[in-house]
């Protein structure tokens, strides 16, 4: 059973599942792994779900505020013995949660032209592609997304 648990960019679990993205896109991204790689720093990442199966962690996500009304998504990353269990889908709806109980509106996120299973992950997940913003604008490689959070009336 997946187990999610909310936390910050301390626990020792997301630190190593974010080495294991890392090692993973310095291959795909190639000669940009650099250029993206600053942007993706864990400090100030308050946000964070790790999901554990068994006590042992097998995906991470997390946001941080892009502006008032957006969070962007950051580190989505599944273990890739544990990919085809429904398991990223359950964090991404966890923090898609989280934000909407902090306010915000949007979820945004990039990713590369390169990560075909992260970019149908996301359009399959109502994400629609927006213009390429921030750090982002100018490369070639980056696509980029968003979804508006819709609140239940209570």
């Amino acid at each position: 059973m997946i187990k999610l648990v909310r936390t910050d960019s301390t626990n020792v679990d997301f630190i190593g599942l974010v080495k294991q993205l890392d090692a993973y896109l310095k291959i795909t991204d190639g000669d940009e792994h650099d250029f993206y790689n600053q942007f993706n720093g864990l400090e100030n990442i308050n946000h964070v779900i790790v999901a554990y199966d068994n006590e042992l962690a097998v995906g991470c996500g997390a946001f941080k505020p892009y502006t008032d009304s957006k969070a962007e998504i950051k580190r989505m990353y599944t273990k890739p013995e544990m990919r085809g269990k429904g398991i990223a889908r359950k964090i991404l709806d966890e923090l898609e949660k989280w934000a909407m109980e902090l306010g915000f509106e949007f979820t945004i996120l990039e990713t590369g032209k390169r990560q075909f299973e992260a970019v149908k992950f996301y359009q399959k997940s109502n994400y629609n592609s927006i213009p390429k913003y921030g750090q982002y604008k100018a490369m070639e490689n980056s696509l980029c997304f968003e979804k508006q959070l819709i609140y239940e009336k209570r």
